[in-house]
């Protein structure tokens, strides 16, 4: 076969799998990498589509569905002091100690 078909991986990513397996605990770990690959660049391609069809909001929609980011630490921490907060509201009528607290969270930059 001398014709590669056009959503075949690239060989420097099929030398990344080799790798990986040398180094995996077992073949399962391999495979689950390949799947993830094939199913991202599938995802790249659909977006890539849509794109071209004056779709990009959507793609954008669609990527961040089916990758979506974690949560940093201080959305977590943001998150976490909700919690805090309605319960000290409740038990001490009062929320300038999680105002504090949240003023200080969000003077963090979001990329750390």
């Amino acid at each position: 076969m001398t014709q590669q078909h056009p959503i075949s991986p690239p060989q420097e990513l099929v030398e990344q799998w080799f790798k990986r397996f040398e180094s995996a605990e077992s073949l399962a770990v391999l495979f689950c990498s390949i799947f993830q690959d094939g199913a991202n660049q599938e995802l790249d391609a659909c977006c890539k589509w849509l794109e071209s069809q004056g779709w990009r909001s959507v793609a954008q929609n669609i990527r961040a569905a089916r990758r979506p980011k974690p949560k940093s630490e201080k959305q977590q921490a943001l998150e976490q002091l909700d919690g805090i907060r309605a319960v000290f509201r409740m038990s001490h009528g009062g929320d300038l100690v999680c105002d504090a607290i949240r003023r200080a969270l969000e003077s963090i930059p979001d990329d750390q």
